[in-house]
Parts: structure tokens; sequence; C-alpha cells
């Protein structure tokens, strides 16, 4: 179980959480909903200890773990990936050590009605029940079959993480988090990089799984799969629904509906009472009816309706230099990792004003294909070529992971910005839903849906006449 109690937190003077409390019960299915920038991801940050509120307390019962898989990470592993998977099962050489010691202590112990007593055998116990519970035994085959279950084939399992990409990457940390079982599990946006297959085998594992599960996802029918309550994260409050993300969305309209009515009621009340003022003001008869309805004027809070966020980004591409009709052509082109083929005698013509997507199961070799357009693989066999005068665009999986988290947006923007384009900044950043009070904030602080909007933005301050988008949707 976690306690929220009264937590607050804001950026650049804007309150994110506002004396905000909760609880999270031991089987709790909870799904985090807001706009992009509401606080989902901070939330999570907050609970499991990545980040400290700035006032409030977080208590979680002792003996509980945490499990906590964020938007977008650098792994630096140079393992492979069976192993790399394997090290999630360490808790397992701890709780091994501990209750190795917790013997030896109780065997030299006579004190057998003592508190100390019957605390070490209470230690001893708990640290069994954990131990079984990790399965640790049969940790080759749990983490295979974890593995296989998020998308990968018995061949990857030998093969270096590093050779895989941001996404494939990804997948690795949340199967170590789900073979360590912790007592709550904190995803946000687990499905950004996992195929329908891998979402759906994902559904399943946390429908079953023993523990709580809080959720920030973009994908509403994952959020309707598992959760059984929603908690809304809007202007520094939190609603809380124990109601599916569908049911939650319908109890939203009837509230806004309710408030809408309320709202309706109070404006009438006021124009009556401004009436009544109006008529008998100069009556000292009257006088003090008055002052009562001013007095009950004064006093009335106005119902305020919650707003729906409707806004979207709008911008124009500038102007860019005229390429050949031919913008790429590739001749038999093939790319190896190892013994891994990806690529076979690929041929492809791209002309100019083509709109081409690329699809395939993950693995297939989308974004190396997209990867060699841009120039960042160079040991390809076959034949590439670009047309006359190209300019490349690229939004690559992790684009957002590559801003510098120490500039601000603005800074991040006018850094590459040249020429007239310098004096348009805030309104560039405005069309990408930036604010004024948003500009001044460290990247570091964004949430992943604000990244990937900063990061179009920088792309499309380039006149290049080929995008190149890999996944640019993940996190908005």
């Amino acid at each position: 179980m976690i306690t929220v109690n009264n937590l607050s937190i804001a950026f650049s003077g804007i309150d994110l959480f506002d004396n905000v409390s909760f609880v999270i019960s031991d089987k709790d299915r909870i799904g985090l909903v807001g706009k992009n920038g509401a606080g989902k991801s901070t939330l999570l940050k907050i609970l499991s200890k990545q980040q400290e509120p700035q006032s409030g307390t977080i208590i979680v019962s002792q003996s509980q773990t945490i499990g906590y898989l964020p938007q977008e990470m650098i792994p630096s592993s140079t393992m492979n990936i069976l192993d790399e998977t394997l090290t999630a099962f360490e808790e397992a050489k701890r709780l091994e050590k501990k209750i190795e010691e917790l013997n030896r202590e109780i065997a030299n112990r006579t004190d057998y009605e003592s508190e100390e007593y019957e605390r070490l055998l209470h230690l001893q116990f708990e640290a069994n029940e954990r131990l079984v519970l990790i399965d640790a035994a049969n940790a080759q085959a749990e983490a295979e079959k974890v593995l296989l279950g998020l998308g990968f084939s018995r061949s990857d399992f030998s093969r270096k993480i590093l050779e895989f990409s941001s996404g494939w990457q990804m997948r690795v940390e949340l199967a170590k988090i789900l073979l360590k079982k912790p007592d709550i599990i904190l995803l946000d946006e687990p499905t950004n990089h996992l195929d329908i297959e891998s979402i759906g085998w994902l559904e399943n594992f946390l429908i079953n799984y023993f523990g709580a599960v809080v959720l920030v996802s973009h994908d509403r029918v994952f959020l309707d799969s598992i959760t059984r309550r929603t908690i809304e994260i809007t202007a520094g409050k939190i609603y809380d629904y124990k109601a599916s993300y569908s049911e939650y969305v319908e109890l939203l309209n009837q509230r806004r509906e309710t408030q809408r009515a309320t709202l309706t009621n109070q404006q009438k009340q006021i124009a009556e009472i401004e009436k009544f003022v109006e008529r008998f003001r100069y009556k000292a008869s009257k006088a003090k009816q008055v002052q009562s309805r001013l007095k009950l004027m004064e006093k009335m809070e106005l119902e305020t309706i919650d707003e729906v966020d409707i806004s979207t980004i709008h911008f124009r591409f500038p102007p860019s230099p005229h390429s050949g009709k031919i913008v790429v052509q590739m001749k038999n082109l093939g790319k190896k990792y190892g013994e891994k083929e990806i690529l076979k005698d690929v041929n492809i013509i791209i002309e100019r004003g083509d709109k081409i997507a690329f699809v395939g199961k993950n693995g297939e070799g989308k974004s190396t294909l997209s990867k060699v357009i841009v120039g960042e693989i160079t040991d390809y066999s076959g034949e590439y070529k670009e047309g006359h005068q190209v300019s490349i665009g690229y939004f690559a999986q992790n684009q957002a992971a590559l801003l510098d988290g120490n500039k601000t947006v603005f800074e991040t923007i006018d850094e590459i910005a040249v020429g007239d384009i310098r004096s348009k900044i805030r309104n560039i950043l405005g069309s990408f839903l930036f604010g004024e009070d948003d500009i001044d904030k460290k990247v570091k602080v964004l949430s992943g849906g604000e990244k990937s909007r900063l990061a179009l933005a920088k792309l499309i301050l380039s006149p290049v006449n080929l995008l190149v988008l890999d996944e640019p949707t993940n996190h908005l």
C-alpha cells in the first residue's frame, strides 16, 4: 500500500499538485489520465522515489517493493538479451544471503519467548515467502517466457542488447520489472514500443498480476482492459473514480453537466439578488433584507466547469530546396547484425512527393532501413544513392531523449533558429502548445509528450525535402 498525503509540487510557478491525497491499495488497477504536462509522469517518479515532492509525504508499507518503468531511458548494458534480463533475479541472491544470516542467528538464540526472537522468525518467514514468489529456481525459464511474450525470438537471446533499437531495449527493461515481481508496478506508457501481439500478452499478464498496477497510457483499449480505477490529474487537483477509462469518460461528462447546471442556478440566483437590491436599495424598511442578500452573494463561491483540452498542434513546413525527381534509390541492399540477416535484396525507388509507410513486425528492419536512408548505418551491402539536392530531416524513435535536458524549451529552439525565424520562436512554440509559462522550463522536467512536441518543433525549423519519421507519435 502507498499512502499519499498533501502532496504538492510546482514548476515555474505552476502547480502540478496542490495538497493532493490518495491511497494505492494492494491489488489496485489504476489508470492515471490527464493532458500532456498535467503531471502523470511526475507522479510516477514521486511514487517510485525518483523525485521528491516539495511538500507532503509518501508512505510505503514496510517491506513492499516497487517496480518503475519510465517513458524513456538510455540503457548502457553490454550484455546479451538473456543475461541482462537475468539481472532481475539479483534480489534472490540478496534474499538467500539474508535467510542464511537469519537462520544462523536464530539457531544461536535460546530466548524463544522474547519479542526479538519473534521478530527474527517473522523476518525469516517474510524472506522465504518473497524468495518463493520470485521463483529464482526457475529463473532462466521464467526469463525466456517473458522475453518471448514481449516479442523476442530465441535467436535474439544471445545477441548484444546494444544491437537493438531503443524500443527493444525498453522491452528488456519491462521484462526485468515483471520478473522482479514487485508489490506495486508503475508503468509510464508501456505500450509505446510494443506490437499488437506483445500488447495482448502484457494485458493478460497485468490482469492476472498478484500486486497493484498503476498505468499511464494513451492506449484507451489497453487502459480499459486492465484498470478498474481512474485518477484524473487536472489543474493541480485529482479526481478519483472507481471506474475503467470508458466509464470515467461518461462520469466526467456527467460531472461537467452537473457543474454547468450548478453554475446556471447560481447565476440565476445572483441575478435575482441584484434585481432585489436594485429595487429596494433606498427603502429603509428593506435595508436589513438588502444587506442580508448582499452578504449571501459575497459568500457564494461560483462553480467552475472543468475544461476539456481540445488544443491541437498546428504548423507549416518552411520552404525547402527543390530536389531531383529521384530522391532515394536502393539496389539489392542488405544488412546483417552478426549472423542475423535483417534486410536482404531491398530494391526501392523513392520519388519527390512520395508518402511511404514502412510496415512489419517489430525487429523486421523498419528502423534499420530508416537509418540507412539518413546515413546512420553505412555498413550495408548493395547500393544506396541519394538524388540531387536531397536534404534529410530525421525523427528517431528516441529523438526526445536526445534533447539537452539542461536547456530550456526556448533555448532548445533558439540555438538552431536563424534569420527571421529567431523573432518568431515564441509563436512557433505556441503552435506546438507551449505557452508563456512553459518556454522557460528545463527540458528535463517536461513530460514525454512535451519532449516529443519540442523535438518535432526543432525538426521543422530546418528546410528539408525528405522527412524520415520513426514512431513520431509514441508520446503524443
